[in-house]
Order: structure tokens, then sequence, then C-alpha cells
């Protein structure tokens, strides 16, 4: 049993977060840093998401960000946008870190207020404006599933209604003809258990 629940609590869970953080607002030395947490997938949503953010904040300077995306395999990138070297892109990362999410963008725009910051200053001005964005942000628990596909005639759909109910499976796709295909999705934690 004991084996089980650490499998339940740390491989097979993960967080992210549901839907687009509200705005946030972090102001240092007259700049203002604009936050945003976003939950993404794919490199192509960070790229659509940047690009709409340069069309709103186009009078802005910088367009620092953080993406990582995965579960097993990690991906993520930091992007300074022409600040200095790691005084961005990486302490907004640090966060996405800190509050232990993927498949997440933080983007932080940022309007130079007339007075540098120096590097010490920046690194704390988008390491809170990416703090304040994710802590906006709802966060969930997510599991793993792996997919199944299910193939059968049509006279067992009620036994393999049944099994599906039983078991819990969630139904991502279904046709349903003399052959029948179901796409289920299982928990990775209980795919042993199936049986």
């Amino acid at each position: 049993l004991s084996k089980e629940i650490s499998m339940i609590s740390g491989v097979d869970i993960y967080k992210t977060i549901n839907s687009a953080s509200e705005e946030v607002l972090y102001k240092e030395k007259n700049s203002k840093f604009f936050g945003y947490a976003f939950p993404v997938s794919t490199e192509d949503e960070v790229k659509e998401i940047i690009v709409q953010l340069k069309k709103e904040h186009h009078s802005a300077r910088h367009w620092c960000y953080a993406f990582q995306l995965g579960i097993e395999t990690i991906l993520y990138r930091a992007n300074d946008d022409g600040e200095p070297n790691n005084s961005a892109g990486m302490p907004i990362y640090g966060q996405i870190q800190s509050f232990n999410v993927t498949n997440v963008l933080v983007v932080v725009v940022r309007y130079f207020g007339g007075v540098k910051l120096g590097v010490g200053g920046l690194i704390s001005a988008y390491k809170t404006a990416a703090q304040m964005a994710l802590e906006n942000a709802v966060i969930v628990e997510k599991t793993i599933n792996k997919h199944f596909a299910i193939r059968f005639d049509y006279q067992n759909m009620n036994k393999v209604m049944r099994v599906i109910k039983e078991k819990n499976l969630d139904i991502f796709s279904q046709k349903m003809e003399m052959n029948c295909d179901i796409e289920i999705a299982a928990h990775i934690a209980r795919i042993s258990h199936l049986g």
C-alpha cells in the first residue's frame, strides 16, 4: 500500500494552471512590469501568445518570458529579450520551478521608466512579477494517463461499457458500428490494477 501511495503522490501527478491568469503589475523605480501566466502544451502556442502580447503592449521595451513543457521529458526556455544575460528569463523560470508547475508560460512585459535598475534590481523585479502572476493563477493537479484503443463487436457493447464504468475509465472517443472502437484513458498508477 505505501508503494502505491508514493507512486500516486509523485510520478504520475503533475501541477499546471487551468487558465490564463489575470494581468498583474509590479512597479520599481518608475518601470512597470506586467506579469502573465498561461497554460501551454506546444512551442507554437508560446509563440502565438508572445506575438499577441507584443501587439497589446506595442510600446513596451521588453517581453521577457520562460516556459516549461512536458511531464516525463521536460523542455524549457528562458528569454531575456534584450535585458542583460540571465537577468529576466532565468528569474522567471526560477518561479516556474518554485511553484513546481509544467505546461506553463510566464511572460513579464517591461515598460522602462527612465531609471536603470541594475542587474540585481532587474532580477528582483522579474522574479517578483513572475511570482505574482503564478500566485494569481489557479494551480491544479492532473494525472498522467495512458491511452488505449479497444476494438470489439457491437454485440459485446454492454460488457465493454460495464468494465469501463467499473474501472472508472475516461472515454476520449468512440465509434459505434458493427465493429466498435473506443479510446480510453487510464491513470498510469492504476494500469497494473486494471486486470
